[in-house]
């Protein structure tokens, strides 16, 4: 039986739609986690369901399928940025109204009190690590892994944004008060301005170098800070046989360089603006030519690792253990159990877990 695909460049009905909701909702429970809308366009690609000229395409119908209810609203992977705060929910440590039900949940606790305190995971390690994204599907497939090591992972969205580059300078700061070496790993698109933001991170943390926080504390100076891009670089994706896109079209639709009917590779277009149908201005600048003349016009996304997660998993964690060592996780876990104990060893000194344990089993024996 030949597989089903989609011409997004025709129309697609409403009984096509639905079929396409039906698939990528198959497809969504077999890998285990949430995609962007632009990851679909891999996996469908992958899965032979599209072609790679279809991926702003796919795009636009799994939001469109988001719209009008084919498919979950919360279907996809997004940032959280435009969330609500100060939204109260009543019984917020319980889905019970009672009031007993919320002395239950506390007593709970306080026999798992030891959850509630961080030891410090870097003492007597030697680095500090870090990790920027460029895309909401790698920090959904990593976070997980990021947090098994206790690394903070963020997803930069391009030039991050002027707090998010002093909150994790912060972090830096403190750290090396301490004698940690402080690493900050970077993955994002294989394209002219995803190698040029890895190139210039450090430039950035410059730029707030200088700054101060409401509490008086002053910024970081990062001239020893490591920084190192581990992905998606050019031998990963060849190995991976990631899709390659064939333009330069930048996040705001300039076009940075294209091919011409003779196939030589001439300046591209800005798209938008006054400046609308003129050549782009970059396109003389050292580090584009160096990337066209090494790579083509093409660029491969860093969403291109949905379609091979577990790969993409091991070269997170291969790259973590590469400096922090491959019995680290054994070494936070150690911590972990060290606090646990001494939790458990203050309940029995302090008398306090026979009773709640009494309380809390005759609250069951009555529901019973």
């Amino acid at each position: 039986m030949t597989k089903e695909t989609f011409d997004f460049n025709q129309k697609i009905g409403s009984k096509k739609l639905e079929r396409f909701a039906l698939i990528v909702h198959q497809i969504s429970q077999k890998i285990g986690f949430r995609v962007s809308s632009r990851g679909w366009g891999y996996l469908m690609e992958q899965a032979g369901y599209i072609d790679k000229s279809q991926f702003d395409k796919v795009e636009s119908a799994i939001n469109r399928c988001r719209k009008i209810g084919l498919l979950p609203v919360d279907f996809v992977a997004e940032e959280s940025a435009r969330a609500f705060v100060g939204v109260e929910k009543p019984n917020i440590y319980t889905d019970k109204p009672e009031v007993k039900d919320t002395l239950k949940w506390i007593l709970k606790n306080v026999i798992h009190g030891d959850r509630y305190y961080t030891p410090d995971w870097w003492e007597g390690e030697e680095y500090y690590i870090q990790m920027l994204v460029e895309k909401i599907d790698l920090k959904e497939l990593w976070t997980d892994i990021c947090n098994e090591y206790h690394i903070p992972i963020a997803n930069a969205k391009g030039w991050s944004s002027i707090l998010q580059r002093a909150e994790y300078a912060r972090r830096f700061k403190e750290a090396e008060e301490k004698g940690l070496k402080c690493v900050l790993l970077y993955a994002g698109d294989h394209d002219p301005d995803g190698l040029r933001i890895s190139d210039t991170l450090r430039k950035n943390l410059y730029d707030v170098k200088d700054i101060f926080w409401s509490d008086q504390k002053k910024g970081y100076d990062p001239s020893n800070l490591e920084i190192h891009r581990f992905g998606l670089n050019y031998d990963f994706i060849v190995e991976n046989n990631y899709t390659w896109i064939d333009n330069l079209v930048t996040g705001s639709g300039n076009v940075l360089a294209r091919v011409d009917e003779e196939g030589n590779i001439v300046p591209g277009l800005k798209t938008k603006g006054k400046n609308a149908g003129q050549e782009h201005q970059n396109f003389n600048m050292p580090y584009l030519q160096k990337y066209v003349k090494k790579y083509g016009v093409r660029k491969c996304e860093a969403n291109a690792v949905v379609t091979t997660p577990r790969v993409a998993q091991k070269l997170v964690r291969d790259e973590i253990e590469k400096w922090l060592g491959p019995d680290s996780a054994e070494r936070f876990a150690s911590k972990r159990f060290a606090v646990e104990a001494e939790y458990a060893e203050l309940l029995d000194e302090t008398h306090l877990r026979e009773p709640i344990e009494r309380i809390l089993g005759e609250d069951k024996s009555d529901e019973e």
